[in-house]
């Protein structure tokens, strides 16, 4: 079956190991397996990652029409989104530069004094009725339709959206235990073809008004369609910070940017040319990345190890020139998936994409966020049922068990230079796990079909093994196309719309070798 299995270890204190896994047959059973040995240090933390490491988006295109924003009122799509705190949420996206806020009450003493929003008891107030939830839910599949329509052809509406759509993202968030980063549009022009910054402002006003406490950033991919040798403005992203010093509530608040798309050719050039005069504007400098191209994907590529190692060369290319031309400054992946253009369907919202997933979570960047928890495309964490999908418990699992601290670890395959196995190591979650001090947690994928067999390293031979194996619901290659998940032979789904299951690990034998079955 295909899967994912996670093991803790217990090294004189305690040690946790995350394995996972995916086969047809049980790795005792095969004959031909290709043996890994570990080379790991515990002597030193190479990295702290931000403990919101792993963070997540709502698509902007949610507010295409106000009404769909109600679905963050939905009481399961709250549980589902507090199982991933401590996390940001970013609101953006292509659509971000074609909203503009236009507030219904903003003057309104009486919208002011009656909001549901401003109640102490908001979380429970404000839960949208399961017949609405549904009503809503049918009526977001139709408006997807219409969306990915325009990404087709990208031509895109002008949005206008209220205080009320403002209110009902601020309430997710704070109800969610996520913080919130609000994209801000860069394409309102004045007659000069500069940035209107009036429209923000009155945005961040407004935010103000109501001590919204969040982040923010300014424009998205504005890398796109420029040509060699011309920069990204920094001008809008100075004149957005010296917004934010304005204000008594945001004038140490969070900045990011540029958000440019995955540097290629001259666009590295661009991202050194900002840099140069716009990187005192941001807390921390955000780039996007995507392994493929979702019209020309298929199920070899999210296998294909060659394909994965792209984003280590990208990454590294991209800190470089941050390290020049800004000492020090935080890397953000700020919009992240498996394949660019909404997701490849298929397998964007299946347990495949659980190794591009998974192998971009063992990098240790600073920060990764999800392109998305719910919105536009195929690449969700969540289907249009508010149910979740394998990405989403791989996520819930890695928040249960991995902590920021990044630790060293090598495999050596016998099978040499192709790296099918791929291996990463953190200390385990202190604050989310019942684990001991000294806790640390591995994950492994296996992309080749033959079983692995890991040899545990001596330091750790007598350790107590716990694990939690995640495998699609179907057996075989088909499984790979699944969009259930089991964990330790139990589908997991919710218990009800406020609660998901316990994700218990099973004990293993200590001293053993780990088995990675094929594809897992």
């Amino acid at each position: 079956m295909s899967g994912i299995l996670i093991l803790a270890f217990v090294i004189s204190i305690l040690s946790h190991r995350y394995y996972v896994g995916a086969s047809v047959r049980s790795a005792r059973d095969e004959v031909n397996f290709e043996s890994v040995n570990l080379n790991v240090d515990l002597s030193r933390v190479l990295k702290r990652v931000n403990e919101r490491f792993l963070s997540v988006a709502i698509d902007a295109s949610l507010v295409a029409e106000e009404k769909f924003m109600y679905l963050l009122t939905s009481p399961k799509l709250r549980t589902l989104a507090q199982a991933l705190s401590p996390a940001f949420l970013r609101f953006g996206g292509t659509r971000q530069d074609f909203m503009t806020f236009n507030p219904a009450f903003l003057h309104s003493n009486e919208y002011h004094k009656n909001s549901v929003f401003d109640a102490d008891d908001l979380c429970e107030r404000l839960e949208l009725p399961q017949i609405l939830e549904e009503r809503l839910k049918q009526e977001w599949a139709l408006q997807e339709v219409l969306l990915q329509k325009e990404d087709l052809q990208r031509k895109y509406r002008s949005v206008k959206f209220t205080e009320y759509a403002v209110d009902l993202l601020y309430s997710f968030t704070n109800c969610s235990a996520l913080d919130l980063i609000f994209g801000l549009n860069e394409l309102l022009r004045t007659t000069g073809n500069s940035w209107d910054s009036s429209n923000a402002r009155t945005l961040i006003q407004y935010c103000e008004s109501k001590q919204y406490s969040m982040a923010w950033e300014l424009g998205n991919e504005p890398n796109k369609g420029r040509d060699p040798g011309e920069r990204i403005p920094a001008g809008p992203r100075l004149h957005s910070r010296g917004i934010l010093r304005e204000s008594k509530l945001y004038h140490d608040t969070g900045l990011y940017g540029p958000d440019i798309s995955q540097p290629r050719d001259h666009r590295r050039d661009l991202l050194e040319g900002f840099l140069e005069s716009g990187a005192e504007a941001i807390d921390a400098c955000t780039w996007h990345h995507y392994y493929v191209n979702r019209r020309y994907t298929s199920l070899k590529y999210f296998l294909d190890p060659e394909v994965l190692n792209t984003l280590a060369l990208k990454t590294h290319e991209v800190m470089e020139t941050v390290d020049l031309a800004s000492p020090g400054k935080k890397v953000w992946l700020g919009e992240t998936s498996s394949a660019y253009g909404g997701g490849a369907k298929g397998l964007s919202d299946t347990f495949v994409a659980g190794f591009m997933w998974l192998d971009k979570l063992g990098l240790g960047l600073d920060v990764v966020i999800r392109q998305v928890l719910i919105g536009s495309g195929t690449y969700h964490l969540v289907d249009d049922n508010l149910n979740p999908l394998p990405d989403y418990w791989l996520s819930a699992l890695y928040k249960r068990l991995v902590g920021p601290e990044v630790l060293s670890i090598e495999a050596f395959s016998t099978l040499g230079k192709k790296k099918r196995v791929r291996v990463y190591l953190h200390c385990t979650n202190k604050k989310s796990t019942s684990y001991k001090s000294g806790a640390v947690t591995l994950f492994a994928l296996n992309l080749s079909k033959s079983p692995a067999r890991i040899a545990v390293p001596a330091m750790v031979s007598n350790s107590t093994v716990e694990a939690f194996v995640l495998q699609s619901e179907q057996p075989g290659e088909e499984g790979l196309y699944s969009n259930s998940v089991k964990l330790n032979g139990e589908v997991l789904k919710m218990v009800d719309d406020r609660t998901l299951p316990s994700l218990q690990g099973t004990p293993l034998a200590a001293g053993e070798h780990l088995r990675l079955p094929g594809y897992s």
